[in-house]
């Protein structure tokens, strides 16, 4: 059995968590999610012009609707299910049971009405009292492809562990919990779930898996879920680590697309929710124009 790490939450200022894939599907969506408490963090975030200025709306959009964006999922989940397939004809002398490790958020679980809600209320940054109230209701829909890989890993006998990082106070491991049942995920009970409350840092549980088990292979959508050795915040020295373990992607890690959050969003701010300040919106515009054209 994997420990299951869940503690107290504190007062101090949350860590990084991995958050939910983007999306607009539901840009209609209207949840009584705002509070009174939550009213001046709302006004904070609101940006001109309705959010028709929203820099999240493309990364929205493009989950949303891009056919391209599933094609990308489904291309994930069909390489992991050929990795598994060979494991599993390479493996008959093996003592060890056979298992992969899946991140959550943006990896098999998928949000489209948290980031269409944050929109239509004019919020452009990640709002983390509002993804707290949101995460409970459970408006998920599974990743492309998610259900038939971890299915096939069922019926195959290969163990699916999932790891996560979130912090919803003292009912933050049932909320991951239920999502997983409620969307029909298999191994969804206590052996198989493992939650960060104060920590981003999944090694650990990596290590333990690869003591007791063959481990396949890793899935994410963020480099961190495969080496800690990414949690750094300058944007050239993480795509250097990058180029270093290039030949890993696809064997030894899958990554599923996400354009809106992540530890890539660290390395521009040197913060994973960055604040929604006039300062971090020009640190964002310097960031995506970093390879501009000049006209001449």
């Amino acid at each position: 059995m994997i420990e299951k790490i869940y503690m107290k939450k504190n007062n101090t200022k949350k860590l990084d968590r991995r958050k939910l894939m983007s999306s607009f599907l539901l840009g209609g969506l209207s949840l009584p999610l705002i509070s009174a408490a939550q009213d001046t963090s709302l006004k904070r975030n609101i940006i001109k012009n309705e959010g028709n200025e929203n820099p999240l709306l493309w990364a929205a959009a493009w989950s949303a609707t891009a056919a391209e964006y599933g094609a990308l999922c489904y291309q994930a989940f069909n390489l992991a299910t050929l990795r598994v397939e060979n494991a599993l004809n390479q493996n008959k002398q093996s003592d060890k049971s056979l298992a992969i490790i899946t991140d959550v958020d943006n990896t098999i679980i998928h949000a489209a009405s948290y980031w269409g809600y944050l929109i239509n209320n004019g919020i452009d940054f990640f709002d983390d009292a509002l993804w707290d109230q949101w995460l409970p209701k459970n408006l998920i829909t599974a990743v492309p492809g998610a259900d038939d890989f971890l299915t096939y890993c069922h019926k195959n006998k290969v163990e699916v562990f999932y790891v996560t990082n979130r912090d919803q106070g003292e009912n933050t491991y049932e909320y991951a919990l239920r999502q997983l049942r409620y969307l029909g995920f298999p191994f969804a009970d206590e052996d198989h779930l493992t939650v960060y409350r104060e920590s981003s840092n999944k090694m650990p549980t990596k290590a333990a898996i690869t003591q007791s088990h063959e481990l396949i292979l890793m899935l994410g959508d963020n480099l961190n879920d495969y080496k800690r050795d990414y949690y750094v915040d300058g944007i050239d020295e993480r795509y250097s680590l990058m180029q270093r373990d290039h030949l890993d992607f696809g064997k030894n890690f899958i990554l599923l697309p996400n354009a809106t959050d992540g530890h890539w969003v660290r390395a521009i701010f040197g913060d994973s929710e960055p604040a929604p300040t006039d300062d971090n919106r020009s640190i964002l515009k310097a960031a995506a124009t970093r390879n501009a054209w000049d006209g001449t």
